[in-house]
């Protein structure tokens, strides 16, 4: 029993040794983490290069265009993580109500310039020249900060069908269906799971997000086939017949089987030189399998692995709610795109343009991704803040007499 505040020596010890091996996990969780982005960002340069030189030669008429690029967003990505990992990661709590607001006026702006055919065809981009950016990124991370903040709220009655899953379920929808109507149903769909995955993380009944899924999977299988092109891609996945396989994905397949064990060395991928479309891009994994054998592709499954498992242990190790949920859904998104891409290479699921985390060349999607690495640091750097500020002793802080 703790009399007047006093600590037994025994419970002091054991509270100090438990705080210290949660603070060593979380430090070599985000350590480890570091590194891994690192290394997918390193690979990212060389892949890009090697895989994008005979389409920048042909298309602007410099075989080193994508190299030098991805190499500047590559440098930018690495110190948006360092200065991020240094912020509190709260500054997105006090804000991610105007986020997510701003997103989807942004989103609805898109909209409304396609319609008066200001834009032309996929309406995901905004902004000028180079400082262009796609704002269905900018809206994955929006919602992931709002819908944390909501469900840390809203934990004393989580289960209640009007006030908490009404609510968020709205907020869902909103988004999925704007980035849906670029039309950008993969990205639409991925936002979807993402936002559900929250929800049950955060207590919300099973049975109201089983039966919002029957509800809704029919209405987006119906959305997914009124597009010629999904329609395609659907017929080219199901069919048995070799020959009626798309061309992207029989180009795919040759690629990853020419790689073999251990590949066919850097810079030596065959399926690059104008033969599989987006291969620096969408198809990377594929160049990554062809360049470097099944070894190579193993190994960088094996780092957004790890990068899961690094995300997961500063989530549970997190000072608070919105901690946890916030490292769960940006855990979440960035391995979810990571698979969804992997598969796709592998024709496990049917084609979409869904590009490799840290890898695929484009500013936008490494900026908004090294922004949630930088918020992932920051979460799992929070405790020792903590202890740094406070007057008390690390080992009797936020004890209860």
């Amino acid at each position: 029993m703790l009399n007047n505040g006093v600590i037994p020596d025994n419970a002091g010890q054991a509270v100090s040794a438990e705080l210290q091996l949660q603070t060593r996990s979380e430090s070599f969780a985000g350590k480890l983490l570091l590194f891994i982005i690192t290394v997918l960002m390193c690979i990212g340069i060389a892949i890009v290069y090697s895989s994008g030189a005979g389409w920048a030669e042909n298309k602007y008429s410099s075989p080193e265009y994508f190299l030098w690029r991805q190499l500047v967003f590559s440098v930018l990505g690495i110190l948006t993580v360092i200065l991020v990992a240094q912020i509190d990661y709260h500054v997105f709590w006090k804000t991610s109500k105007i986020l997510l607001f701003a997103s989807i006026l942004l989103l609805t702006l898109l909209l409304a310039l396609k319609a008066v055919h200001i834009i032309s065809g996929a309406a995901r981009w905004i902004g000028f020249g180079p400082m262009k950016f796609q704002v269905s990124d900018f809206a994955k991370y929006a919602l992931i900060f709002h819908f944390s903040r909501l469900i840390s709220e809203k934990q004393s009655y989580i289960r209640d069908l009007n006030n908490s899953y009404y609510p968020l379920l709205t907020l869902l929808m909103a988004v999925v269906a704007l980035v849906a109507l670029e039309p950008n149903f993969s990205t639409a769909s991925l936002i979807a799971i993402v936002g559900f995955m929250l929800m049950f993380i955060g207590g919300i009944r099973i049975r109201h997000l089983l039966a919002t899924f029957s509800l809704f999977l029919p209405i987006a299988a119906v959305f997914a086939i009124t597009a010629t092109y999904r329609l395609d891609r659907l017929r080219s996945f199901s069919s048995g017949d070799e020959q009626k396989l798309s061309y992207q994905v029989v180009q795919a397949l040759i690629g990853l089987g020419n790689g073999g064990l251990f590949g066919l060395g850097i810079g030596a991928s065959k399926q690059r030189e104008l033969y599989l479309p987006l291969s620096y891009n969408d198809f990377v994994f594929v160049v990554i399998g062809e360049e470097y054998g099944f070894i190579g592709a193993v190994i960088v499954i094996a780092l957004f692995v790890g990068f899961f498992i690094c995300g997961l242990i500063i989530a549970k190790h997190a000072t608070d709610n919105f901690g946890k949920y916030v490292a769960s859904g940006i855990t979440m998104a960035i391995t979810l795109f990571a698979f969804i891409n992997i598969a796709v290479a592998c024709h496990l699921i049917p084609t979409t343009g869904v590009a490799l985390p840290f890898i695929s060349y484009g500013g936008t999607a490494l900026i908004f991704n090294s922004l949630g690495a930088g918020i992932l640091l920051s979460i799992s750097r929070h405790k020792k803040r903590i202890q740094a500020k406070s007057a008390l002793p690390a080992d009797t802080e936020g004890i209860v007499t």
